[in-house]
């Protein structure tokens, strides 16, 4: 690594001071899962690394039935799965956390650093999308609020701007008649996935009847995939096999994956297809149990 200066800070105010004062030349540090890797291979080479990991104000779970979740963006992965709170409110996100890495990774590795990395082949951002999820973005100019599905613009890149702050993930309570469903396939488990794809399906009252598909895919693009034309299809028509295997065939042909020396592109189509097919069906089920 090149040499860099090392600065911890303990509150947004002064983290947002000193990314505001340093931005090209300084990174933020949460987790460091991803950056460390950066910084041993070269391809960053910050001059300050502002450490915001003992920003205790940005480690926090709450839930409120009008306003929904509320993460602070230091959340750790295994909160996050082990959370009581989660496993009730929003299974999806426990069930994928356990596929995110090893123990050691999601006992120190944090949510927020996770979506900053911009990583196409991350865990936890097609099932945030899936779920409608937004964040909050800060900075000493301004705060905002941004959907998470307009985050991420290209490989490892987002909208964050050099002087900007990640700190919390919204996302809405949960509503009747909806099934989200998290898959993922990987050679050996807890391996490089070769394809995930996380499914959101409500359902009308009749419990038959589409009336949202939010339909999210990773490794197969620069950025995690909405398959908008999948999800179009299945709005507003009575869910069946047919219904959902035409579905599986357009998101696979919305895909752009690209070939690895873990898939070729068109396995990874192939493959999307079979999970899209398999996670909406079983999102269907869930859907018209709740």
């Amino acid at each position: 690594m090149r040499d860099f200066e090392y600065l911890p800070t303990k509150t947004v105010k002064e983290a947002c001071a000193l990314i505001s004062q340093y931005k090209e030349e300084g990174k933020i540090l949460a987790g460091g899962q991803s950056l460390i890797t950066l910084l041993r291979q070269k391809l960053i080479s910050p001059s300050y690394l502002i450490d915001i990991k003992g920003v205790t104000e940005l480690d926090y779970l709450t839930f409120d039935e009008k306003k929904g979740l509320r993460m602070g963006a230091l959340t750790t992965h295994r909160a996050i799965e082990k959370s009581p709170l989660i496993q009730s409110k929003y299974p999806v996100l426990s069930e994928m956390e356990k596929s995110v890495a090893s123990v050691q990774t999601r006992n120190w590795g944090t949510i927020g650093g996770n979506l900053c990395s911009g990583d196409p082949i991350g865990d936890p951002a097609p099932s945030l999308i899936a779920l409608n999820g937004k964040i909050k973005i800060v900075s000493s100019r301004e705060e905002k609020i941004v959907p998470l599905a307009e985050f991420f613009t290209d490989y490892f890149t987002t909208i964050l701007e050099p002087d900007e702050i990640l700190t919390e993930i919204q996302l809405t309570p949960p509503v009747p008649h909806a099934g989200v469903v998290y898959m993922k396939f990987s050679t050996i488990e807890a391996g490089i996935k070769i394809v995930s794809t996380s499914t959101c399906i409500i359902l009308e009252s009749d419990k038959m009847t589409c009336r949202d598909a939010r339909i999210v895919m990773s490794a197969v693009a620069p950025v995690p995939l909405i398959a908008k034309k999948a999800g179009e299809l299945l709005i507003g028509k009575k869910i069946n096999d047919d219904l959902i295997a035409e579905a599986a065939q357009l998101a696979s042909g919305e895909t752009n994956p690209t070939s690895d020396v873990h898939g070729s592109a068109e396995f990874r189509r192939e493959i999307a297809k079979v999970l899209v097919r398999r996670a909406v069906k079983e999102a269907f089920e869930k859907a018209k149990r709740t």
